[in-house]
């Protein structure tokens, strides 16, 4: 330190001082403004970036609101159809089966018409065979009867006695 002190002259200071003062005004006048400024902007810049940030986590906060109430409206909507299709279903099911029932309800009865009909013309057939072969019987046995002349007329005097007259 006493070699500094030694060394150590007022003009020089006085210079040193000067030339120290002159460069602060020179920075000032010409160099703090600008990098003041540009602080500043920067600054703003940062503040506007972060209302922007600020604003679009905002906004990602509403979309991703939005985006679940449409997909809780799709999920309802996609249940409400599948229900629809469900009723459908069901519903053309049972109209099948009532169909079909009343068909078959048809068919049987077509049967039953169609057997009861099967029914009377077999009836109606073999009372014809019946009658045809009591007349064929009959017509041998009267054949057979009447081949002898005794036999005729007791025949007519049997059915005579028979028969009565009012």
């Amino acid at each position: 330190m006493e070699k500094l002190l030694e060394e150590f002259s007022l003009g020089l200071f006085f210079w040193q001082a000067v030339l120290f003062i002159a460069l602060v005004f020179l920075l000032k006048k010409f160099a703090w403004k600008p990098i003041l400024d540009s602080v500043n902007d920067r600054e703003e810049g940062i503040k506007r970036a972060l209302d922007s940030a600020e604003k679009a986590k905002l906004e990602m906060q509403n979309l991703q609101a939005d985006n679940e109430k449409l997909i809780k409206e799709a999920r309802a909507e996609r249940e409400a159809m599948l229900k629809e299709a469900r009723d459908i279903k069901n519903k053309m099911i049972d109209d099948a089966k009532e169909e079909a029932r009343e068909e078959a309800g048809k068919l049987i009865a077509q049967a039953q018409a169609s057997i009861e009909t099967e029914k009377k013309a077999a009836i109606t057939e073999l009372k014809s065979q019946v009658a045809n072969l009591s007349i064929e019987i009959a017509e041998k046995v009267v054949r057979d009867e009447l081949s002898n002349k005794d036999k005729q007329v007791k025949l007519v005097e049997s059915m005579l006695g028979e028969a009565t007259l009012n």
